[in-house]
């Protein structure tokens, strides 16, 4: 009998330990990696939209759209779909930048019309953000683009 090589958490659930690199991607074992965020965090809504935020600058957009799958996980489920949406875009950016234009322009068109329906709850510029979504799903044939450069301002500006 061979001995069972997945890596396990605490609750047995399959994990990936592999390390892994700014866009989500697995690298070999060993090999030095960016750091995980943990999962099932509970944040304020100014505190996911502040961490995304920081992610998304630093061109992690994968690590950007974990921080909002857990804010749609744990936040009121009439706010669901704005938090999906909003992980469907940092996602459609990862695969823009990993050079996926199909799954990118899919994700980033599917993200602004699940957030559209929304004014602009905790300073979300939802206007914004749809007309960058759907202006970068229209470049990302062009090849992969560079996650930091490309990175939305999630908030409007308060001057």
């Amino acid at each position: 009998m061979t001995e069972n090589r997945r890596d396990r958490d605490v609750e047995g659930r399959a994990r990936n330990a592999r390390p892994r690199d700014g866009l989500g991607r697995p690298l070999p074992y060993g090999a030095p990696g960016v750091e995980r965020q943990p999962e099932g965090v509970v944040r304020a809504p100014s505190e996911t939209l502040r961490e995304a935020q920081r992610l998304l600058d630093a061109g992690m957009p994968f690590h950007a759209h974990e921080v909002f799958e857990d804010a749609w996980k744990s936040g009121p489920g009439e706010e669901e779909a704005l938090w999906r949406g909003m992980a469907q875009l940092a996602v459609g950016l990862t695969h823009a930048a990993r050079g996926n234009p199909t799954g990118g322009a899919r994700l980033l068109l599917r993200g602004a019309e699940r957030i559209s329906g929304y004014g602009a709850p905790y300073g979300i510029d939802v206007p914004g953000l749809t007309a960058w979504a759907r202006e970068l799903a229209e470049r990302v044939a062009d090849g992969p683009v560079d996650p930091a450069a490309e990175a939305p301002r999630l908030t409007r500006r308060v001057r």
